[in-house]
Order: structure tokens, then C-alpha cells, then sequence
């Protein structure tokens, strides 16, 4: 049973969901189908409890339709700012928010998503000036001149927190934090004080992940003028590196402007 449902999914997770939706006040019929009828009853559950409307249903319509709204989740009154502060369209910053965060930033124990990274926990040692190279033998699975590793979820956190008794600003910088995957070591050039301060407002839920966000992209005037003028090859290059394509980011990213573009004009 999934807990992510969105248009042509079927099965358990699908009933479960339509089962909620008619229990919270939103009748759909219980086909098993994540149909047309079943998106327009999530997207009007997710604009009623103030989150992203974007028609998938994961586990913060879920808790929403359950009754509770935690305050760390992204609302879509944080979106409009953000289109706002960076001078773009809202779902040019709907369709990134949806492609790059999938929808959630948080754990379910409520701590910040990250993603360590033992080449960048390498190249950060360095910069401290600390030899990387003997720590590799001793750790290889968290300092490396390679990408890897990756045990996923929670497991972050443990790999986390054994960098950093080896060095802890340099193992945080090593981090990818939050539903934008910002790099810690950017905190600088963000306009943190420092990279404690940038880990603290990740902690804080996810309009900081966008507010980090917002300041990446304004910092990078060729990813603001890709995302302004909606090249998404060029967006997704400069934001994911140069094997985008394996992933398939522009075409996600224009697919989803594409559908957010539509449901704007559908509801003016």
C-alpha cells in the first residue's frame, strides 16, 4: 500500500485515500482509481487545510485529512511569496517545488530531509585543513573522493552524526538539507551567519527550505533568468548538474508548469 498517490494510480492506496476523502466531507466514488474526480476532491482537501495544491496525495494530505496540519509544512501562501521575491511565475516555483522536493522536506519525526555526501565531506575536510586521505581508510563509507554510501531516510542522520565527530561544520556543510536539497556549504554565500545558523533554520520546517531556495537562485543570476524564462534544460543543468537528463528534470519540470499553468487558468 502507497501513501503517494497522484492521477492513474490504483490499488489499496487508492481506496484508502478515496475512504478518507469521502470521511473528511470530500464524497468520491470508490472506484480503486486515482481518477479525475478523486484529484479535484484532494486538491480541494489540500487548498482547505492551506498546503501545496498540486493534486498528490502523500503523507501530508493524509495527516491533513486526518485533522492536523503541522506547522513545518510548506503552504501554498509560502509559494506565492517566493514567486514573488524571485519575480517569476508561481508555477514556474510550483512545478520546482513539486519536480525537486517531492512534495516534503520533513521526516516524519519532524527533523529536516538530508542527504550526506562523502566526496563533499572530503573536499569540506580539506577546507578546514584537515587531510582527508587517512580518515578515508579508517571511514571509507564517509569520506571518499567518490559519491555514495547512501543509506537513505533517518539513516542520514547516523552517518551524520559520526562525521561529525571527525569535524563537525564540515560534515553539516557536507549535507544536502531540506525539500530544495541546498548544500550546506552554501551557507555563506546565502547570508547565513554561519553553518550552525543555516542548520537551524533548515530545523525550522519548510518555507525556511524555500527561503534557502529562494536565496540560491537570486544569488545565480543564469539559474534566475532559466527559471524566468522557463528553460528548463538550462534550470535543471545549472540546479542538478550536467547528468540532469538521466533524470529526466527538464521534462518533469516542463510537464509540471505545463499542468500548473492549466489549473491556474481553470480557476480564474
Amino acid at each position: 500500500m502507497t501513501l503517494l498517490c497522484k492521477i492513474g494510480a490504483k490499488g489499496d492506496g487508492v481506496a484508502l485515500l478515496q475512504r478518507r476523502l469521502a470521511r473528511a466531507g470530500y464524497p468520491v466514488p470508490m472506484t480503486h482509481v486515482f481518477d479525475e474526480a478523486t484529484e479535484r476532491a484532494v486538491m480541494a482537501a489540500q487548498a482547505a487545510a492551506g498546503l501545496v495544491v498540486d493534486g498528490i496525495a502523500g503523507p501530508k494530505t493524509f495527516t491533513a485529512l486526518a485533522g492536523a496540519v503541522p506547522p513545518h509544512y510548506l503552504g501554498a501562501a509560502d509559494l506565492q511569496r517566493a514567486a514573488d521575491t524571485l519575480g517569476v511565475q508561481l508555477a514556474a516555483v510550483r512545478a520546482v517545488n513539486e519536480v525537486e522536493s517531492l512534495g516534503h522536506g520533513m521526516l516524519p519525526d519532524g527533523r529536516p530531509v538530508i542527504l550526506f555526501e562523502r566526496h563533499v565531506f572530503w573536499q569540506r575536510l580539506e577546507s578546514h585543513g584537515i587531510d582527508p586521505a587517512p580518515l578515508a581508510v579508517r571511514y571509507p563509507s564517509l569520506v571518499s573522493t567518490e559519491p555514495g554510501g547512501y543509506q537513505g531516510g533517518s539513516a542520514e542522520y547516523v552517518r551524520l552524526a559520526t562525521a561529525m565527530t571527525i569535524h563537525a561544520a564540515a560534515a553539516q556543510e557536507a549535507c544536502s538539507w531540506g525539500g530544495f536539497q541546498i548544500m550546506g556549504y552554501h551557507w555563506k554565500g546565502l547570508d547565513y551567519a554561519g553553518i550552525d545558523d543555516f542548520v537551524e533554520c533548515m530545523k525550522e520546517g519548510e518555507a525556511q527550505h524555500l527561503e534557502a531556495f529562494v536565496r540560491f537562485i537570486a544569488a545565480d543570476k543564469d539559474l534566475l533568468a532559466a527559471l524566468k524564462g522557463r528553460k528548463w534544460a538550462a534550470f535543471a543543468k545549472g540546479y542538478n548538474g550536467k547528468n540532469y537528463a538521466r533524470n529526466l528534470y527538464d521534462a518533469k519540470l516542463a510537464q509540471a508548469y505545463d499542468k500548473y499553468v492549466a489549473l491556474d487558468k481553470e480557476a480564474a
